[in-house]
């Protein structure tokens, strides 16, 4: 316990009414936190070994919009609402105030939906609308009834594909429907409704772009509203507005057809989307004009395009008949952040269905940590999900077992092996589902649970080896059913270890995605980021060498065989990709221990936590799992104690990563993601290397002179910067 003041150093007089007890001894701490202001960043927290950051934030938070109970409200009841007028049908006898309201409206369910996606409660945001929560009302209404349908079917499939997936976080709110009418019996037809709404506006606005000598072949036709000058105007803002909601609502149904059969139709409807998407965008002009509200200064408070208020809408009516909403208002986002998210989601998805669904689990693995570096958000993720795996099987189309058989590059028969009976290669199959899942997770969740689940490969590894050898024992007869069994076995524990330092890699390289470590702690994380590198490569190799050799020995005798190996061996280029992260992995540490001693800079020296404290907090999760055997903090220190800038190692490691990595560049001349980070490994080998020549030039460095590592030109290595202050 204890107490403290915010100013300085000053000490705080001590409360005599408050005696020390026996657990109990109050301290005055204005100093510590006097340093802490000095000594945390943003976003960081100090914690006692008690501290849970679950339960803490899920206290009450009076006036938070997320914790609070409070039960404020404009009505007590949706019927409440509608007798007060909130939700008129028709929403106005004027015609051109008729249709200017529904395409407020329309607008307005653009940034609730967007609001939603982006962790919003749906009750508040895209069901706050009183015509979604009585459907029967707006049948007299065709434009406002057929929009109605088409958004509550989207949130439906929306809410739907999300719960499949289940790569929300525990925390979000995007599935929870609160007892919402989601489905209405008829929105099943939506799309006939919405199209028949479609061609009617086409007659319309045809109509009105019609000469006088036409105008008679299409008099039978009535005017959307009263100004015939605006006809024109108010048709096309409606048309685009109709048309993304039902070319949206396409992609969706697309997205979720089995073995990706509708993703190239999926791309056709969202290239129409974005083109509505930009033709919503033009008609802002013309609403604004005609609209029958001011101007809104704040661009950000705007829904709408005109910058009206919309009828029908209340954040606060279902805080009473839905007990878990959070009953405060929330904020909306704007209309025009609300078109820049679709914008981003369409592009998201448009990415997902460019995908080749080659049934490779390295190219599937590979894709969704291409398509993270978008940063997509829920609903995009979910559908990877969704696409990676269905009915248990990669893209719905090759068994797991399959997959884990070409992955460990095993011969094609290989997959029909009845040792994919067993418990424990099954249970493998159900860990490589969890793995799709937890990629396609948000990063902070992501890097959490890639963490937890790597003592769960490490067991399957053991679960796997004795399986195996009783299987060897029980169920080989004879002596081709044991070669083929042996190299079974041999080749997937090979790459079970193989997989599992690939995750313990990605655990580390988030950590520089979510700026979890300080740039006195690179020195350590690059030294285990060397460490796992290399028993990855070292598998990597294994798993490939072992292939080569499967092969080799079917085509040539044994005499042959042999002088093959020695006359063909060479390094594959998967194994010189690593090699060349080996090579900067160890560079970076060795530069950045060699500062510490010489220069004793970015020293782990915080008034809160050891450097072996922090090594714990950074790596704990890794250690449970033993990866590698035998890191420790002590054997970290170790490594890095005598580095010095004279050390030969630290001046080659630069120089041999730039030097692979442009003989590579043939190897993967038709793989234009790797050529890229190839270009990235060379400029951070290069500009590291002429930092290193001058820092070994000065000795030490001059007071004038400042050294930082940034990000420059690869997210996970950094680049040192020397300059003059």
């Amino acid at each position: 316990m204890a107490e403290a003041d915010g100013g300085g150093d000053a000490k705080a007089p001590l409360c005599s009414s408050i005696p020390s007890g026996k657990d109990a001894v109050w301290f005055d701490v204005s100093s510590l936190l006097h340093r802490a202001c000095h000594d945390l960043r943003n976003d960081e927290l100090i914690s006692g070994e008690n501290f849970n950051l679950f339960a803490a934030l899920s206290a009450l938070e009076i006036m938070d919009p997320k914790m609070d109970s409070g039960i404020v409200s404009t009505y007590y009841s949706v019927d409440e609402a509608i007798e007060n007028g909130a939700a008129p049908i028709p929403l106005s006898f004027d015609r051109t105030s008729d249709i200017q309201c529904v395409i407020d409206i329309m607008d307005h369910f653009l940034a609730c939906e967007a609001t939603w996606h982006k962790g919003g409660s749906l009750a508040q945001t895209v069901f706050s609308c009183i015509y979604l929560l009585r459907p029967e009302r707006t049948s007299s209404h065709a434009l406002l009834h057929s929009f109605c349908r088409v958004i509550r079917a989207t949130c439906s499939a929306l809410v739907s594909a999300v719960s499949e997936a289940r790569t929300n976080e525990e925390e979000d709110l995007f599935t929870m429907a609160y007892g919402l009418p989601l489905k209405v019996n008829g929105d099943e037809k939506c799309l006939s409704m919405i199209h028949a709404v479609d061609e009617t506006l086409c007659r319309q606005l045809k109509a009105c772009k019609a000469t006088v000598s036409k105008k008679t072949v299409l008099e039978d036709v009535e005017p959307l509203q009263i100004h015939l000058d605006l006809e024109e105007g108010f048709c096309k803002a409606v048309l685009c507005r109709i048309r993304f909601r039902k070319h949206f609502y396409h992609v969706l149904t697309c997205l979720r057809k089995p073995q990706g059969r509708g993703l190239e139709l999926a791309k056709k409807h969202i290239i129409s989307c974005l083109s509505e998407l930009d033709s919503m965008l033009k008609t802002e002009e013309f609403l604004r004009q005609h609209s029958a509200c001011g101007t809104v200064e704040n661009e950000d408070e705007k829904t709408t395009a005109s910058g009206c208020q919309p009828v029908g809408f209340d954040s606060t009516l279902n805080s009473r008949s839905a007990a878990p909403t959070p009953p405060r208002a929330i904020k909306l986002l704007s209309w025009k952040r609300a078109v820049d998210y679709f914008r981003k989601l369409l592009h998201d998805l448009d990415v997902i269905c460019s995908y080749s669904l080659d049934p490779v689990f390295e190219g599937a693995l590979r894709f969704v940590v291409d398509v993270q570096k978008f940063q997509p958000d829920l609903v995009a993720r979910a559908h990877i999900q969704l696409l990676l795996v269905q009915d248990g099987k990669l893209y719905g189309r090759e068994s797991l077992f399959a997959v884990i058989c070409k992955a460990a590059l095993l011969p094609e028969g290989a997959k029909n092996h009845d040792i994919q009976k067993n418990e424990s290669v099954q249970q493998l199959g159900q860990l490589l589902i969890t793995l799709f899942g937890v990629l396609c997770a948000n990063t902070a969740w992501q890097r959490r649970k890639l963490g937890k689940i790597l003592q769960d490969w490490q067991i399957i590894y053991v679960q796997l080896e004795l399986a195996f050898r009783k299987e060897f024992g029980e169920t080989a007869s004879t002596s081709v059913e044991q070669d083929l069994l042996l190299k079974v076995c041999k080749h997937i524990l090979i790459w079970v270890e193989e997989q599992t330092y690939w995750i313990a890699l990605r655990f580390l390289m988030l950590g520089f995605e979510l700026e979890l470590y300080s740039t006195d702690e690179y020195c350590m994380v690059y030294w285990y980021i060397y460490i796992i590198l290399i028993k990855l490569a070292e598998k990597t190799h294994l798993k490939i060498m072992l292939s080569n050799d499967s092969s080799r020995r079917k085509s040539k005798k044994k005499k042959d065989f042999v002088k093959d190996v020695v006359k063909d061996y060479h390094v594959p280029p998967a194994v010189l990709f690593l090699q060349c992260y080996i090579h900067i992995s160890q560079g970076l540490m060795m530069m950045l221990a060699s500062l510490r001693n010489e220069n004793n800079i970015f020293l782990c020296q915080g008034p809160f936590n050891t450097e072996q404290e922090r090594f714990v907090q950074h790596f704990e999760l890794l250690q449970k799992a033993c990866l590698p055997d035998h890191a420790s903090f002590f054997s970290f220190t170790e490594t890095v104690a005598n580095t010095h800038f004279s050390t030969l190692p630290i001046h080659n490691c630069f120089k041999d990563a730039q030097k692979i990595a442009k003989e590579l560049r043939g190897s993967f001349a038709n793989d234009p993601d790797r050529l890229g980070e190839l270009r990235q490994i060379e400029q951070v080998a290069e500009h590291n290397y002429v930092a290193l020549n001058l820092l070994c030039r000065l000795g030490s460095l001059e007071p004038s002179l400042k050294i930082s590592f940034d990000f420059i030109h690869h997210p996970h290595f950094a680049t040192a910067s020397v300059k003059r202050s």
